[in-house]
C-alpha cells in the first residue's frame, strides 16, 4: 500500500520527542511492508536529507526561541489567516504546491496528517483519500493549562486565542478523518466524541536495546529533556525550586538538553553541571545512578520516560511524566510531592553501591527493562499493522 505521510518537521533526525514519535509510526508502517513517502520541513542548518523517501518542502526555522524575527511574521500570518500561531509557523504555499505535485504523479491509498498544526492542509485532500490524523496530544488542553499561569493581559489573550483556534482545527481534523490515532487513552477518549475510530498506540522507546554492560557512573542524578519547550522547562524549574533544596549538596546532578543555560548562572561552582545538548542521550542516561523526570505539565506520552526505562537506570518520575505508561517495569518510583521526590532519589542512590548484591540486582534490572522494551516495540508494530490493514 502507498502511504503519503504529511508532517511538520522531517522526523528522521529524531531531535525532539514529537519527531521520535513520528518516526516510530513511519518505521512501523515500513516494517509492515507499506511504501511510505514523508513530506515535511527541515531545520535551517541541517544537512540535506539523503533519504529518497523524504521530501523537503523547504528549510526554515522551527523553534520560536531560535527564529530571530520570524515569530512576528508568524503571528502576523496567524492573525491574517485566522490560524493558530502554532499552525502559522508551518503554513506555506510551497507545502500546498508540493502535495499537488506529488498527487498528480502518484496514487496514494492513505494520507496521514501528523500533528494538528497541519489541519490547514485538509481542504486540499478530497474524499477519495482515506485520511488518518495522528494526534500527539489534545493540543488545546496544553494551551489552556499554560493559560492558567499567565498574569499579563496580552499573554492571556494569546494563549486563550491559541487554545480556541487549535481546538477548532484539531476537532475538524478528527471529524473529517477516517481514523484518529493517539498515544494515550485520555486523548483517545477525547477524540472519540468526534470520531468513532480513535485508536491508542503504546509508543515504544526509540532505542533498540538496553545496554548490557554496566557503564561507568559519572553522576548521581541525571536529567535530560528539550528545555526549549515551555512545558518541559517548567518541570525543570519545579525540580530546582522545590526538590533541589531537599537534596544534599554533596551529590552530583547533571542536566542535558538544549535550553537550560540559566542553570550556569544560578548554580556556578556547585554540584549542578549543565551539559547542554548531548549526541548520545542513551549513554548519558546509562551513566547516571538515577534518572529524575520532573514533568508537571504536558500531554501525550513522554519519549524521554520510555528512553529512561530502556537505559536501565533507576527512575524517579512524576505522575505526569508517566502518563500513558501503566505497565511499567521495576525500579521506578512515582513522586509528586517535592520532599518525597527527593527522598525517593536518595533511596535509589543509597542502594546504588558497588557490591556483589548490587551487581546481581542490576543484571536483573537490565534484563527486566530489555524484555519490557522489546515486547512494547513488538506490540506497537503489530498494532500499527492491524490498524492499517483494517482500513
Amino acid at each position: 500500500m502507498k502511504i503519503l505521510y504529511l508532517t511538520t518537521v522531517l522526523p528522521s533526525g529524531k531531535r525532539t520527542g514529537g519527531e521520535i514519535a513520528s518516526q516510530s509510526f513511519i518505521n512501523a508502517l515500513k516494517y509492515s511492508g507499506h511504501e511510505v513517502l514523508v513530506l515535511g520541513y527541515q531545520r535551517l542548518g541541517d544537512r540535506n536529507s539523503k533519504n529518497d523517501r523524504e521530501v523537503v518542502v523547504e528549510k526554515r526555522y522551527i523553534e520560536t526561541e531560535k527564529s530571530k524575527y520570524y515569530p512576528f511574521l508568524w503571528m502576523t500570518l496567524s492573525l491574517f489567516k485566522r490560524l493558530p500561531y502554532s499552525a502559522a509557523k508551518y503554513y506555506s504555499k510551497k507545502y500546498f504546491q508540493q502535495i499537488q505535485k506529488i498527487l498528480q504523479v502518484n496514487d496514494y491509498q492513505i494520507i496521514i496528517i501528523d500533528h494538528a498544526q497541519l489541519g490547514w492542509l485538509l481542504p486540499l485532500l478530497n474524499q477519495k483519500y482515506k485520511v488518518i490524523f495522528i494526534a500527539h496530544n489534545v493540543e488545546y488542553q496544553l494551551y489552556e493549562s499554560q493559560l492558567k499561569n499567565k498574569q499579563k493581559f496580552l499573554s492571556k489573550y494569546i494563549y486563550k486565542r491559541e487554545a480556541r483556534l487549535i481546538k477548532k482545527m484539531e476537532d475538524h481534523l478528527a471529524i473529517s478523518s477516517k481514523e484518529v490515532w493517539t498515544l494515550t487513552s485520555h486523548d483517545a477518549n477525547y477524540f472519540s466524541t468526534q470520531n468513532q475510530i480513535s485508536r491508542v498506540f503504546h509508543l515504544p522507546s526509540s532505542w533498540t536495546i538496553s545496554p548490557k554492560n554496566s557503564p561507568i557512573k559519572n553522576c548521581d542524578i541525571g536529567i535530560i529533556g528539550s528545555w526549549t519547550w515551555k512545558a518541559n522547562k517548567s518541570g525543570l524549574e519545579w525540580f530546582f525550586q522545590t526538590v533541589y533544596p531537599y537534596l544534599p549538596k554533596t551529590i552530583s546532578i547533571h542536566v542535558a538538553g538544549s535550553g537550560a543555560k540559566f542553570l550556569l548562572e544560578r548554580y556556578p561552582n556547585s554540584n549542578v553541571k549543565y551539559c547542554g545538548f548531548v549526541t548520545d542521550a542513551q549513554a548519558f542516561m546509562a551513566q547516571a545512578k538515577a534518572i529524575a523526570i520532573p514533568s508537571i505539565s504536558g500531554g501525550g506520552i513522554q519519549i524521554k520516560t520510555l528512553d529512561a526505562i530502556a537505559s536501565g537506570s533507576p527512575i524517579v518520575a512524576t505522575t505526569v511524566a508517566m502518563r500513558g505508561i501503566s505497565d511499567y517495569p521495576s525500579a521506578i518510583k512515582i513522586a509528586d510531592e517535592p520532599e518525597y521526590f527527593a527522598l525517593s532519589l536518595m533511596q535509589l542512590l543509597a542502594f546504588n553501591k558497588k557490591s556483589e548484591l548490587y551487581e546481581i540486582e542490576r543484571e536483573k534490572l537490565l534484563n527486566n527493562r530489555l524484555t519490557w522494551t522489546v515486547l512494547r516495540r513488538e506490540n506497537f508494530y503489530s498494532s500499527v499493522k492491524n490498524a492499517i490493514n483494517s482500513i
